[in-house]
């Protein structure tokens, strides 16, 4: 499986197992746990790979054999016994028989406990909570939360050993570019949050914090080394995004991340996720507290009052709480909003601001998602809004999509601003149109970061999307930084012309609204419409669509743009393909994107956004193929794998897992079969449509049965409905009907055509028939898996790449030629629109409501009735 189908699998597993326990406990349960795993296999490797260590030799390792332990606790910061390890709860779970024991909650509360006692010194930081208020470690959350898990210990340790063989599924590796528990972790987190309700504040979705990363990258991208920072950190992932956008413009370059949550557990969520990720404990520094109430500085605790040196990053980033209450008691001389004043009590979101605007560098920058009343809000907010602009610090605000966040609905906005800048303008961007649906959120599309972060980082003016404002401008606002007032995404509305409405024909003024397209294909309006005077033209074309795709011009432009995409594959093979071991995975996707507009990028009418949109989805396919390979090598796809699906035994509550099938890893058998298989394929098309058409053979015959015989073979459920579906077809009452009816035939028995027992009769000839197809069809199923499965066990170096050609390649180009046919497209549904428009005039209306209402009165005069009932009509009929 690739990263995405496992990920997909363990989080339905996850979701099966926790039964009644709430989304956002169980999130602490089983992260806990995967997080454990990856100490105790990242322990496991350093013994073997650095101090030569075999099995037998971690076996024998004790606490006490202080030479190789504190080797070990001085170089990973930590050391894990083995009958702690991970592995050795799995194997105790797996080796379980009468005569020995099984892991139970006890094995892993000692384990947790010892954990404790066996971190670095100088690991403290990084393994236990960095507040004098709190004297635990990584996995105090877990470790308190175990009793949560059952009624009893006979349950709760059941529960654990569904965790723990649940999380042994998930591979833990080394390589950067193939971060499976990396991306399995996230995962998890946002489905967690999707159902932890309110508690799902703790992650921000990650297309807004793609936005957020992108725009910091861009401006710290020639720095070698680099400090971010997040004050309400929740799971770490901002930070971690961040990280992976620096690192797409710098191989190499030093990070140091540091973090502050108020949330114990989801404090421990940030450190955790950032350890496996690989960052070295140098690199992170988390604290837990409150942001507002105890701001960061650095200080050597014997002489606090000397050594006070405030935190100061090249970044910021953070989705705090929105409207938090807070308190204000001698905010106003400290030193983060002294400059511009305290946020009111009763919100916080101008409070989180300063906070992070104050730990800037004077080149930093910052991002910050807050709700949209900061922009407008009067009294405090007001005043902090005024002391921004006038120092110019607000770099860009973007509106965002509402509902896009966990545990909340409401729309909200991204911040963008920098101590130091050269301008006092700012850039709007009203990004709240462009999303789709995903669940019951709205998610950004890759165009739709795509756009907006380029938007922001080159400073765009784009219609109905974007716009810098002057300072001015703002100041005559009185300050108020509402969206709307500076940038109108609203579409233009639709209006009729009053004289075309009445007399037909198209207002030029509505046909010039088209010139974007007549500009390029000029021919078409002479095709289309014909001039009457300045004012009107009329339709030429009766079928417009017809008349457009027809036009030279056109005909021209989707071939020329057609003709470009040929040197895609080529290069597909080239650097993609032949070259996939050594692809950067990392970059793959700025390569598409760069061949793309290369060769599409001057085209006229295509947006360039939606061409991103396929790069975006051919990068995501590639790459989950290309890790695969990267790991397992190119024998990965010469390997078919079960298919799994999950099934809880409904007294046990237990997980199981049924084999349904057989996949290939890489090569889907579709795939192989449309390529190699194609005779095979017509048998198989041919035996399923003429089981298709007896299917549809017995149930015309079932429905010309007359309902009350047709009882002699429906269900017996008095609460159903009669009905002549087949699916109420009870098939052991006609199978036994027709038995009786063969018994009647052998003695002699005659039956008229069309009578009921002459249609059952031919009911059981046709079911027969379908029996033999069935089988026949199953029979080629099975024959053609198992002739897929022999192929892709054996397909040469040269047939891997050609199904890597047809799995990468097509797909994208055929999404180019559909974004290349967009416009074409459009511009006919747009013309199409403007004809109909104007099609039916209200004269002509007019005559056919009056043909109508003559024609109805002639129908009512003819009618005949009682006393009132004629008098009613010949009311009906003096109205019309």
């Amino acid at each position: 499986m690739n990263k995405q189908q496992l990920a997909s699998r363990v989080w339905e597993m996850a979701n099966s197992l926790r039964g009644k326990v709430s989304a956002s406990a169980y999130k602490d349960y089983m992260l806990g746990f995967i997080f454990y795993k990856y100490l105790s296999d990242k322990q496991v490797k350093y013994m073997k790979d650095k101090l030569d260590m075999d099995d037998d030799d971690i076996k024998s390792l004790k606490e006490k054999d202080a030479k190789v332990v504190n080797n070990i606790k001085s170089n990973i910061g930590y050391f894990i016994e083995y009958k702690n390890l991970f592995a050795t709860w799995v194997n105790k779970i797996s080796s379980q028989s009468k005569n020995s024991t099984t892991l139970d909650i006890s094995d892993v509360s000692k384990a947790l406990s010892a954990f404790k006692v066996n971190i670095d010194n100088n690991f403290k930081s990084v393994y236990c909570t960095t507040n004098s208020d709190k004297n635990d470690d990584i996995f105090s959350t877990l470790s308190g939360g175990l009793n949560d898990l059952g009624s009893d210990d006979a349950n709760r340790s059941k529960q654990i050993r569904e965790l723990v063989n649940l999380v042994n599924t998930i591979p833990v590796n080394s390589r950067e570019e193939y971060d499976m528990l990396g991306f399995i972790y996230e995962f998890l987190l946002k489905n967690f949050a999707a159902n932890a309700g309110k508690a799902g504040e703790f992650y921000t979705p990650h297309e807004a914090s793609f936005v957020m990363s992108e725009i910091i990258a861009d401006h710290l991208k020639d720095r070698e080394n680099i400090s971010i920072y997040d004050p309400t950190s929740g799971s770490g992932s901002l930070l971690i995004n961040i990280g992976k956008s620096i690192q797409k413009h710098i191989n190499k370059c030093s990070i140091k991340y540091y973090a502050q949550e108020l949330v114990h557990d989801t404090y421990n969520l940030t450190k955790m996720n950032l350890i496996m990720r690989n960052v070295s404990p140098n690199n992170i520094i988390v604290r837990y507290g409150d942001t507002l109430k105890d701001d960061w500085p650095y200080f050597d605790d014997n002489d606090k009052e000397h050594t006070y040196e405030p935190l100061f990053v090249d970044a910021c980033c953070s989705n705090p709480p929105y409207s938090q209450a807070w308190d204000i008691t001698n905010k106003e001389v400290d030193p983060r909003f002294a400059e511009y004043g305290v946020a009111p009590k009763s919100k916080a979101d101008m409070a989180f601001l300063l906070h992070n605007l104050y730990h800037l560098r004077p080149d930093g920058i910052m991002t910050i998602v807050l709700p949209h009343g900061v922009l407008f809000r009067g009294g405090e907010e007001e005043n902090i809004r005024t002391n921004l602009i006038e120092k110019g610090n607000i770099h860009a605000i973007i509106g965002l999509p509402s509902n896009m966040f966990f545990g909340t609905g409401i729309p909200t906005i991204i911040m963008v601003l920098r101590k130091k800048r050269n301008e006092d303008d700012i850039l709007f961007v009203d990004a709240s149109k462009g999303f789709m649906k995903e669940g019951n959120k709205n998610k950004l599309r890759p165009k739709d970061v795509k756009k907006i972060v380029e938007t922001v980082i080159e400073r765009k003016t784009i219609e109905k999307y974007s716009r810098v404002v002057p300072k001015e401008e703002i100041v005559k606002n009185k300050y108020n930084l509402n969206i709307s007032m500076y940038v109108d995404s609203n579409e233009e509305p639709d209006l009729y012309d009053i004289y075309a409405t009445m007399n037909g024909g198209v207002p030029n003024e509505e046909i010039n609204k088209l010139d974007d397209y007549f500009s390029v294909f000029p021919s078409v309006k002479d095709e289309l419409y014909e001039k009457e005077n300045e004012s009107y033209s009329q339709t030429k074309a009766t079928d417009i669509e017809s008349a457009i795709n027809s036009n030279k011009e056109i005909i021209k432009y989707n071939n020329n743009a057609i003709e470009k995409l040929e040197k895609i594959p080529d290069y597909f093979r080239k650097n993609i393909i032949k070259n996939r071991q050594d692809v950067d995975i990392t970059k793959l996707e700025r390569s598409l994107y760069g061949l793309t507009i290369d060769l599409l990028g001057d085209t006229p009418l295509l947006d360039k956004y939606d061409l991103y949109e396929e790069v975006s989805e051919a990068n995501n396919r590639i790459v989950l193929d290309l890790e695969v390979i990267k790991e397992d090598g190119d024998d990965a796809m010469r390997q078919v794998d079960d298919v799994i699906k999950l099934e809880k035994k409904k007294k046990s509550n237990e997980i199981t897992e049924k084999v349904i099938g057989r996949e290939g890893r890489i090569f889907k058998f579709e795939l192989v079969e449309e390529v190699y298989f194609s005779e095979e394929l017509k048998e198989i098309k041919k035996f399923t449509e003429k089981k298709e058409s007896l299917i549809a053979e017995k149930n015309e015959l079932i429905d010309s049965i007359d309902p009350n015989d047709k009882m002699e073979i429906l269900k017996d459920n008095d609460d159903e409905e009669e009905s002549d579906n087949e699916d109420t077809i009870d098939t052991k009452k006609l199978n036994k009907l027709i038995a009786n009816i063969k018994k009647d035939i052998k003695k002699g028995a005659e039956y008229e055509e069309g009578e009921f027992y002459d249609v059952i009769w031919k009911i059981g000839e046709i079911i027969s028939k379908i029996k033999i197809v069935s089988k026949n069809l199953n029979d080629a199923k099975t024959k053609l898996e198992k002739e897929v499965e022999k192929k892709i066990n054996c397909l040469t170096d040269e047939e891997c790449e050609f199904l890597l050609y047809k799995k990468w390649c097509e797909p994208f180009i055929d999404g180019l030629k559909e974004t290349i046919y967009l416009p074409v497209s459009q511009f006919i549904e747009k013309n199409e629109h403007l004809v109909k428009k104007y099609e039916l005039t209200f004269k002509e209306l007019e005559k056919q409501i009056e043909s109508n209402s003559n024609e109805l009165k002639s129908l009512l005069k003819e009618l005949d009735g009682e006393e009132f009932d004629i008098k009613g009509i010949n009311d009906f009929i003096n109205i019309l």
